[in-house]
């Protein structure tokens, strides 16, 4: 019994020196990774819409948090700071929309810089320092639009973009690994986010990328010259369908199911929803739009229509121009003036499986049968009232003054 005790307190004091251990490690990574001695830009691209993350890579051990700094251009006068100088700000992402400022779309977490719903103007500089002005690393990001993307549906046999080769550069396109299958069990879309990339050997050198001569298009490190050429490519998106099965559930307890077998044992079980579901009364002839719970425009996701699947094959944006329900390129279900027949309970997929259902009812205001008693009809009546008294007022004024013009006549005559 000595000899267990005894194994025991050596086991748990061998565990406690791994997590000692392990936390040292695991702290220890600024200590490893040293700042460059002349500050260089980490070329990253995305798209418009999209989440993304900066890792400041580098600090010296004395900096507890360090504040993220945001120039347009590079040796610009025009910087944001983009920190409460304490390294803590939080955002909602729930609450974040695509239209406000970046000040209001941004978060630091464990010296992290993460921003909300990027947008092209979101493109810039972004560099890790201190509040004195000491820069420790930089990003140079680049945010694509997507209002001119390409897509590509290959089950319709269309293909991608060709490389387009000029004297001094190559533009080509890099694409990401596929989605998951948006849907399980029925036919599902996969799609694969491509961004433009440049390769040329005049691209400035102080910007850093993953290889050499190659950055992403709106890149500061392209030079002027080559913009216009570079903006007559887009990114591009291709889809195709995919099956994927669903992954088993584990099915209720006996006793939960004998209580809900006892529950409904008068009458036959309605189809109970499957998953939770919002309910929403919008006006007609309104705009609307629906996002998935939890979704991030890099995630598979997909909609329904009740039990109509809307494939992106028939309802992604600019499909066609006269679409009042669409899916954008954020994964957003779009319903532009609505009417009565959009009434419906809209359900939402995310990476292969139904996670939300959004009921929505199209209100109109009933027509109420007013009463004589009510402010407006005594309003109306009074108003009609004395426009009649005048009209009748101005009718007999004329008769008069068309009277006494016959009498002096006649009396003239005589």
């Amino acid at each position: 019994m000595g000899m267990r005790l005894l194994g025991a307190t050596i086991l748990l004091s061998l565990l406690d020196v791994l997590q000692a251990f392990a936390i040292e490690k695991k702290g220890d990574v600024f200590k490893k990774t040293a700042c460059p001695a002349f500050l260089v830009f980490e070329n990253v691209a995305y798209l418009a819409d999209m989440t993304f993350e900066l890792p400041c890579k580098c600090k010296p051990e004395e900096a507890s948090s360090v504040v993220w700094y945001f120039q347009k251009n590079l040796h610009s006068h025009e910087t944001t700071v983009l920190t409460d100088f304490n390294g803590t700000v939080i955002v909602d992402s729930k609450q974040v929309r695509a239209g406000s400022d970046l000040l209001k779309r941004f978060s630091i977490r464990l010296f992290s810089l993460i921003v909300f719903r990027a947008q092209v103007r979101d493109s810039g500089h972004y560099l890790c320092g201190t509040k004195e002005g000491l820069f420790f690393y930089g990003y140079d990001v680049d945010v694509q639009p997507t209002k001119k993307i390409t897509v590509a549906f290959l089950d319709k046999d269309q293909h991608v973009q060709e490389d387009h080769k000029e004297k001094e550069f190559t533009l080509f396109t890099t694409f990401w690994d596929w989605t998951r299958c948006d849907r399980c069990g029925v036919r599902g879309e996969q799609r694969r986010i491509g961004l433009c990339y440049v390769q040329s050997p005049q691209l400035k050198p102080r910007y850093r990328t993953a290889l050499p001569n190659v950055s992403s298009c709106g890149s500061r490190a392209v030079p002027k010259p080559f913009g216009r050429l570079i903006r007559l490519r887009s990114p591009e998106v291709a889809v195709r369908s995919c099956l994927a099965p669903c992954q088993q559930k584990e099915a209720p307890e006996e006793g939960v199911q004998s209580i809900s077998n006892v529950v409904y044992k008068l009458g036959e079980k309605p189809e109970l929803p499957r998953v939770p579901i919002q309910y929403h009364n919008q006006p007609p002839k309104t705009d609307l739009v629906i996002s998935c719970p939890g979704a991030r425009p890099e995630h598979a996701v997909a909609w329904d229509k009740g039990s109509v699947r809307l494939y992106r094959a028939h309802y992604l944006v600019g499909f066609r121009k006269d679409m009042r329900l669409f899916i954008d390129h954020g994964n957003h279900l779009h319903l532009q003036r609505l009417r009565r027949r959009d009434k419906a309970t809209y359900f939402c997929w995310r990476e292969g499986e139904l996670v939300a259902g959004f009921q929505l009812t199209v209100t109109f205001e009933p027509r109420r049968q007013r009463s004589p008693s009510d402010p407006e009809s005594i309003f109306v009546m009074r108003a009609v009232g004395i426009s009649f008294a005048v009209i009748v007022g101005i009718f007999f004024l004329i008769h008069l003054s068309h009277c006494r013009a016959e009498v002096f006549r006649k009396l003239a005559k005589l």
